[in-house]
């Protein structure tokens, strides 16, 4: 939780909102504070918004709407091919915004930005994207086609993991399609996500188009019920899914809310063990473990190629290079994002030492003067009744799970309550044709742990990992953001004469 601070201990720098094209914070606001992950030091301090406030910018998208729905899809595609130029003309100062706030080394940020501009580049094809369809001389004289047109008014509410990048999943899309769209950024990371807002107005993105409330669990209430908002979209973890879900569907709303992971890579007997290795070690301990795709379950097929697989992690778990995101010394791995989640995860790793699991390498042993650090965690001979196999940890702890062969991977695999992405490393062809088959996870990679689709695919889970029939960006994305209307077209020259009461068919 963020600590709420009192007015009268403001702060030099302050994050307020951003609503109807101008910057704003309340006179009498609730404050939390910024902190800066690698030193612990306060940045800064952000406004979270009232009630009224969060009205207040729902009503400025909500008067937009009229004017941006009814803008060729060909306007609303120029400004966003200037976004993107703009956020490659800005990319250093973004990363630093990033970097400074959540802690990601400059390659992880930069990485981060490149995908969410990969979104934004996709949804500047909007043109083509809303199309739809057409079919002439469906019956006598009678034509059909369908309209993509928008649902209204959008909220997105984005996590801690991914200021830039899940934000940009969602607004460029909503907007492409001619929604108008309310952002609630995680008030721990606000100053990156409020950049990129500043940057589509300009770009020349109207007033009230887009806009922008950092905020709590108040202002969230506030979009899951207020009658105007059309659409939600969340990315979090799965308990706060459910509850997103659950309430904006009970007033109506068209809601799709990404939750959890607890993602598996299998490690077949054939695998190249360097590779698996060398992939383990980015995708396990990338972004220190806090992405909804790390691989924090490798699943050793066979003692042979389990024993071997620790053999090679472990000197290069206890070696990682950690320091802040700035330092020359290019570290592989930043800081935890708060005091609060660093205890949590310490405790996990104490709770894995108690329920009997191999501590191979103690992250906690590693010593850090300042800031949210801790060293890569490794465990070998974890079991599914352990917490930390069952529960997301969200930090840098890997788990080794030993079994005999396939199946009894598959089985665990797809026993587990979060279905977000897995990962297969083998030579076997048939092997992954297999797996790709059986396995009942949202997205798959062979030979690949972070199998992030690219941005004309989409994004999602299944089971407790997703919460909505549509998956994020891609062709879901422009469906999430889209009612489809359908109409049937005869012109009076072609009618036939007199009442017919019998169901219409065409002929």
């Amino acid at each position: 939780m963020s600590t709420v601070l009192d007015t009268a201990t403001a702060r030099e720098a302050e994050v307020g909102h951003f609503i109807a094209g101008r910057s704003f914070s309340e006179t009498e606001s609730r404050w939390a504070e910024v902190h800066d992950s690698a030193t612990g030091e306060v940045t800064a301090r952000v406004s979270l918004a009232s009630a009224d406030t969060t009205r207040a910018a729902i009503r400025a998208a909500r008067q937009a709407l009229p004017a941006w729905s009814a803008s060729s899809p060909l306007k609303r595609a120029r400004i966003l091919f200037r976004f993107k130029a703009l956020i490659e003309q800005n990319m250093d100062e973004l990363i630093r915004l990033i970097g400074s706030e959540h802690g990601k080394v400059y390659d992880d940020a930069k990485g981060e930005l490149v995908r969410g501009l990969e979104v934004v580049e996709f949804a500047c094809g909007i043109p083509h994207l809303l199309k739809g369809e057409h079919s002439l001389n469906v019956g006598s004289g009678v034509d059909s086609y369908s309209l993509m047109q928008p649902v209204g008014v959008c909220a997105g509410i984005t996590p801690f993991n991914f200021p830039a990048m899940v934000p940009l999943w969602m607004f460029p899309i909503a907007l492409a399609c001619g929604n108008t769209f309310v952002l609630k950024p995680s008030e721990k990371v606000p100053s990156a996500t409020l950049r990129l807002v500043e940057l589509l107005h300009e770009a020349g993105l109207p007033e009230g188009v887009l806009n922008l409330v950092n905020g709590d669990k108040e202002a969230v209430d506030v979009l899951l019920t207020d009658p105007d908002i059309a659409a939600v979209s969340f990315v979090g973890s799965t308990p706060v899914a459910e509850y997103i879900y659950a309430t904006a569907s009970a007033h109506g709303k068209r809601a799709q809310a990404l939750g959890g992971a607890k993602n598996h890579m299998v490690v077949m007997p054939d695998a190249d063990l360097d590779m698996v290795t060398d992939s383990l070690m980015g995708a396990a301990y990338g972004s220190a473990g806090e992405r909804c795709m790390a691989i924090s379950v490798a699943v050793a097929v066979g003692d042979a190629a389990a024993d071997a697989l620790i053999e090679r992690l472990r000197p290069k778990v206890e070696a990682l290079r950690i320091g802040a995101w700035s330092s020359h010394a290019k570290p592989e791995m930043g800081p935890l994002v708060s005091q609060e989640h660093l205890e949590r995860v310490r405790s996990y790793v104490g709770l894995g030492v108690a329920e009997g699991a191999e501590l191979v390498v103690d992250g906690r042993a590693r010593d850090f003067e300042e800031g949210y650090f801790i060293g890569g965690t490794l465990f070998d001979r974890v079991t599914p009744q352990m917490r930390i196999y069952r529960e997301e940890i969200f930090g840098p702890v890997l788990c080794v799970v030993r079994v005999p062969d396939y199946e009894a991977a598959v089985k665990l695999i797809n026993e587990h309550e979060f279905g977000n992405g897995t990962a297969i490393f083998t030579r076997n062809g048939n092997a992954a044709r297999q797996f790709t088959q059986e396995i009942q996870v949202g997205m798959v990679g062979i030979n690949v742990p972070i199998p992030v689709p690219m941005a004309f695919h989409s994004f999602g889970g299944w089971k407790r990992s997703l919460f909505g029939a549509l998956h994020m960006h891609g062709t879901d994305g422009v469906r999430f953001y889209t009612r489809m209307k359908t109409v049937t077209a005869r012109w009076p020259e072609g009618m036939p004469e007199g009442s017919a009461f019998m169901m219409p068919t065409l002929e």
